[in-house]
């Protein structure tokens, strides 16, 4: 059995948790988190980059010089590329439907590997917590301090209504993110170097890590 340490607020540790190991011996497939990783990001860009081409750009159509009798290049107008101004040659427009679907079963196979991957290195613990008891920013670096994570990229998981003093008083510690266990993405977990559960939503983590793939 694999075991998770439990914290308390003030950084003692005040006990342990228990998770299956065959929940944390899933195999890994690197190829199948990339392309959700990368999905992921591609799926966030806006996509609204926009340039003027000659036919858009608002210039004079009159020539720039004449065409014969002066040894120059002949030139059309000074809606060309090259001139101060001018379009832009083969730029960037604005694209639709490029959304990069994920295929859910993936998408929870990689999360559950990820999230397994933290437990496995040692790197996530568990903080038995009470939104009510937290009011300034400094409680909670003194908490990080306490565990050697105040310089880390750490992630905080939590239910949404439990946590909303707690969000409050992360928002100008760099570094740290606290999201819904429910709505976390794989990005988060690996972006992040160690992982904090908070109490109440450890159950929703041993669900996410048990949970069958079944048809």
């Amino acid at each position: 059995m694999a075991t998770l340490k439990k914290y308390d607020f003030n950084g003692k540790e005040i006990g342990e948790e228990s998770i299956d190991d065959k929940n944390l011996k899933e195999v890994k497939n690197p190829q199948m988190i990339k392309d959700y990783l990368v999905a992921i990001k591609n799926n966030a860009r806006q996509w609204s980059a926009n340039t003027k081409g000659r036919k858009e750009v608002n210039r004079t159509g009159a020539k720039p010089h004449r065409q014969k009798g002066l040894g120059r290049a002949r030139q059309g107008c000074f809606a060309a590329p090259q001139y101060r101004g001018g379009g832009i040659v083969f730029g960037p427009k604005p694209k639709f439907d490029q959304k990069v679907k994920v295929n859910k079963k993936e998408k929870k196979a990689a999360i559950r590997s990820l999230i397994a991957e933290k437990i496995a290195l040692n790197s996530a613990c568990i903080l038995k917590f009470s939104d009510d008891k937290v009011s300034k920013t400094k409680q909670v670096a003194k908490f990080l301090d306490t565990l050697k994570l105040i310089d880390k990229r750490v992630l905080v998981l939590g239910k949404q209504s439990t946590f909303i003093n707690l969000k409050r008083c992360m928002r100008n510690i760099p570094k740290k993110a606290l999201v819904d266990v429910t709505a976390v993405n794989g990005y988060d977990l690996a972006l992040s170097t160690n992982l904090i559960i908070i109490d109440s939503a450890f159950d929703d983590i041993n669900s996410i890590l048990t949970k069958s793939e079944k048809k």
